[in-house]
């Protein structure tokens, strides 16, 4: 448990102090507030922690710690934290009480959505803060169970309005809590440690055996008190015993296991067996060191040398002091604590750390205990605890006496690892994995996982090859896994994109045109794969025609079977924008997003929210993509997987602010680093569109023809729009009229009205007298009937120019007016800019809207919730669809509603900006 021990001074620490105060005063006016300490071991973490909690007697205040031998124990350091307040679990929503009883063991379900489990904390931290403000404090937060420090991070994340204080302190923390506010803990002043040092030795010290341990201390106050501990007068004096200079962390360990070693050998055992279990349960410690034989007597000598205390919980002095009694004992020693906890433990209500322990008390290899570790790993992962069920495999591979079974587990380790977002540990564990036999098909899954492992590090052609050898492998043995690894395959060649040797598309597809008939009845991925196998051999024009089935398909299925839309959707979105299927595109993206949020989907989330923030950029709905880009940023520094640019790109490049250029420049440079070079093209093309925006067209010719120099799935016919405006208005006709063709070839296989919409526009931007107004017109008339309201605002703008091109100036003022109107209330700046500057021309004065002007002003978030509020959603329900406590999202409306002058929600639907174009 924690290392709250009152025994470490605290000296000085005005700023931590002042700024440790400044929170618990913003928790009592009823702000939320997460504050992360980070410093080395000893250096006055917790007793920061503990002046904390004195200065917090008006508050309630739980605690926990991490403890590094619980790390692999999904939710454990959660469940010690919230314990006091599970009282007040029935009163959670249904949903969120399941989702936390499943996750704590108190009950059976399916396996938890971690953001349901991660709104029910924040509901519970809420709900027990509406009697009395409410103080976490978690020491030791480098050693936290994955689960556990991803739940809480999230709610750092979200404490608003709520009277909630959350206070971390960590060595380093993990990537899970960076970008939360942090405050560096130093070591002590010169002053302040000569003082600290003087109270430990009692005697005159050498000067410069003084100046020689003020300086490789630090100023941590742990090693101050601890180093001249087990050391004569004498050595001190003469500096004699002093050790040479190290990490300090290191020789603090080393005085405290001088301590123990001076302590009786009963004294140890029990100790150890204390150390052995993190929980700090006294009563689970005591019983199994009398099954060790040991009275309870025998730790008195370690709590008087002050090395841990028992009262509630057994508190070891520093995490150091842990660490120092497991690692002096011998491996039987070890054994033997793990052993005696294993039969102190009570299978019934805690099976897993009773197998736990079962599995470090085994000498060798035992298939009883490495079957219990596999059946629980089942359990850990219905938790929603997958780094738990990959330890549990991991020690359950480790402890299988058979070859074969051995190899199994092994597999099924890596399996659970890559999924936990572990890939060192997957592949260490597919090594392991193949020491032993494997059958053809694990032979298969082992190559398979290993390729996906390059091809989730680098979405690039890295994974090209494995994946290639993998699908061959598993073609002789598993008709759909070999399938799936064949689309793999050729999902990472349509990734490299430029980047890959020439053909290589095409040899992928011809390679994949070999995979074996997939099972029956058909599923929509066996489509999908035959599909992109054609438009890759074929042609577009001859490929499109076999991928329209195949969206309706999966458009189709979408509701039915997420789980085929969840793990294909990083092709199919580009499949459906290749076709300019924006039904499509809003349909999958929508279901997934839902379906990600229902079963927990963690680390697909953040790559539905982006295709869908997309679907708003297209739609004009600038702040509603934007929300979604934070909350897939948010989710991101939670998960620590990849990043996904593309939404942003697209935003930025909309927007069209000044600084888009270089961000698309960098965002490009980054991607060729990575080896995706169809993000490069993307890069490429936005940045065309952007120098379209600003009437730059000779340098958006030159962006768009590089981006079409490349035929790359979903991106080549948004490129040839923009080529064939800029060559337009560039005067450069004959690379007009080439880009022309290949998009007429493009929009007949789509179909679509956004499809015919555009090349309407296009032809249109090349044609002269009643010709190019028909065309625009049936532009026009088209592209209402789409979802594409971007396009439909860029076809108002150039017919407007060309009306005023033609002497045509009250015709030319209605286009351009209803152009500046959608794109300035958009937020697409530079288009807005180019608009009103074609409407000056026809001398009509645009009035500039003032800051306080209907929906001005709101945030990203604030956007958010103000339309799900207009929806008829409560505020319970909008909290729950974003993850946000009731009381947080009341916060927002109310600063809505004052930015929008209104006072109730019923005026939402007129006061909202986008109001008329919400049709995405």
């Amino acid at each position: 448990m924690g290392t709250l021990s009152a025994r470490t001074p605290l000296l000085n620490r005005h700023r931590e102090r002042a700024e440790l105060d400044g929170l618990l005063g913003d928790v009592r006016a009823g702000r939320g507030r997460a504050l992360v300490l980070r410093g080395e071991a000893g250096v006055g973490k917790s007793a920061l922690l503990r002046h904390t909690v004195g200065q917090a007697s008006d508050m309630q205040v739980v605690r926990t710690a991490g403890t590094e031998s619980e790390m692999e124990l999904a939710f454990a350091g959660l469940h010690l934290l919230l314990t006091p307040l599970l009282d007040r679990i029935e009163k959670l929503p249904v949903p969120q009480r399941d989702a936390l009883a499943v996750a704590f063991g108190l009950r059976e379900g399916d396996a938890p959505d971690r953001f349901m489990i991660g709104l029910a904390v924040l509901t519970l931290l809420a709900e027990a803060a509406e009697e009395r403000a409410l103080l976490c404090v978690v020491d030791d937060a480098q050693w936290l169970d994955q689960s556990s420090a991803q739940v809480l991070a999230f709610v750092a994340r979200r404490l608003l309005a709520e009277p909630v204080g959350l206070i971390f302190a960590a060595r380093e923390p993990g990537r899970q809590f960076h970008g939360l506010v942090d405050l560096e803990v130093r070591g002590l002043a010169r002053k302040d440690a000569q003082a600290l040092l003087r109270s430990v030795v009692r005697f005159p010290l050498d000067e410069r055996i003084r100046d020689r341990i003020l300086a490789e201390t630090n100023g941590n106050p742990l090693a101050l008190m601890e180093l001249p501990r087990g050391l004569s007068p004498a050595q001190l004096a003469g500096g004699f015993g002093l050790v040479e200079a190290r990490a300090v962390p290191a020789r603090v360990e080393e005085g405290f296991r001088r301590r123990l070693a001076a302590l009786p050998a009963e004294t140890r055992s029990f100790v150890l067996v204390a150390a052995a279990e993190p929980t700090g349960d006294p009563v689970l410690i005591r019983r199994a060191a009398g099954h060790l034989g040991l009275a309870g007597s025998a730790v008195e000598p370690a709590e008087s040398d002050g090395l841990l205390e028992i009262g509630a919980w057994v508190r070891f002095r520093h995490p150091l002091v842990r660490s120092a009694v497991y690692s002096a004992a011998s491996p039987a020693e070890r054994r033997a604590a793990h052993g005696a906890l294993a039969e102190a433990t009570d299978p019934a209500s805690d099976p897993e750390r009773r197998a736990w322990h079962r599995a470090y008390a085994a000498l060798e290899s035992d298939e009883s205990v490495a079957g219990e570790l596999e059946r629980l790993a089942g359990r850990a992962q219905v938790r929603g605890g997958i780094a738990a069920a990959a330890a549990f495999l991991r020690r359950a591979a480790e402890l299988t006496p058979d070859p074969a079974a051995r190899g199994a587990r092994a597999l099924a380790a890596a399996q659970a690892a890559f999924d936990a977002g572990a890939p060192d540990m997957a592949l260490e564990l597919l090594v392991s994995a193949e020491l032993g036999p494997l059958t053809e098909l694990q032979s298969g899954r082992v190559a398979w996982l290993r390729a996906q492992i390059i091809l989730a590090r680098k979405r690039g052609g890295d994974a090209l090859e494995p994946l290639l050898e993998a699908a061959g492998r598993l073609a002789r043995v598993d008709a759909a896994r070999a399938r799936e690894a064949f689309l793999d395959a050729l999902g990472s060649a349509v990734f490299a994109g430029r980047l890959g040797r020439p053909g290589l598309l095409r040899t992928v597809a011809e390679a994949a045109r070999t995979a074996p008939a997939g099972p029956l009845p058909a599923r929509p991925a066996d489509a999908l794969l035959d599909g992109l196998a054609a438009r890759f051999t074929e042609g577009f024009g001859e490929g499109a025609p076999r991928l329209r089935p195949v969206l309706e398909a999966f458009r189709r299925e979408a509701r039915r079977s997420p789980d085929d839309n969840m793990r294909w959707l990083w092709l199919t979105y580009l499949v459906a924008a290749d076709m300019w299927d924006d039904r499509t595109l809003h349909e999958l993206a929508e279901s997934a997003v839902q379906a990600a949020r229902e079963v927990g989907a963690l680390h697909f989330l953040p790559q539905a929210l982006t295709y869908r923030a997309a679907v708003h950029v297209y739609a004009g709905q600038f702040d509603a993509a934007a929300t979604l880009v934070e909350e897939s940023d948010a989710i991101l520094k939670v998960t620590g997987n990849s990043y996904f640019g593309f939404a942003v790109n697209l935003l930025r490049a909309w927007r069209g602010g000044a600084e888009a250029p270089a961000q698309l420049e960098a965002a490009a440079e980054a991607a060729g680093a990575w080896g995706e070079g169809r993000a490069i093209s993307l890069c490429l093309y936005m940045n065309a569109l952007v120098h379209n925006a600003y009437g730059r067209y000779q340098d958006a010719l030159d962006y768009a023809e590089r981006a079409c120099g490349h035929d790359d799935l979903g991106v080549t016919g948004f490129a040839l729009i923009e080529l064939v405006e800029a060559a337009a208005y560039g005067k450069e006709t004959e690379a007009a009229a080439a880009a022309l063709r290949r998009l007429e070839d493009r929009t007949a296989a789509g179909g679509t009205d956004w499809a015919l919409g555009v090349l309407a526009r296009s032809k249109a931007l090349l044609a002269d007298g009643e010709a190019a107004d028909s065309l625009y017109r049936e532009a026009i008339e088209r592209l209402q009937r789409s979802r594409v309201a971007v396009y439909l605002a860029r076809t108002h703008l150039v017919y407007g120019e060309w009306l005023r091109r033609q002497n045509r100036r009250l015709d030319a003022r209605e286009q351009l007016r209803t152009a500046y109107d959608m794109l300035d209330n958009f937020g697409a700046a530079a288009f807005a800019q180019r608009a009103q500057r074609e409407l000056r021309a026809t001398g009509e004065t645009v009035r500039k809207r003032t800051a306080g002007a209907p929906g001005g002003g709101l945030t990203a978030q604030e956007g958010q919730i103000a339309r799900l509020a207009r929806e008829g959603l409560s505020n319970p329900e909008i909290g729950a669809r974003l993850f946000l406590s009731p009381r947080t999202v009341e916060y927002h409306l109310s600063k809505v509603f004052t930015k929008l002058a209104i006072t109730s929600r019923q005026q939402l639907a007129e006061a909202l900006p986008d109001a008329a174009h919400d049709r995405a």
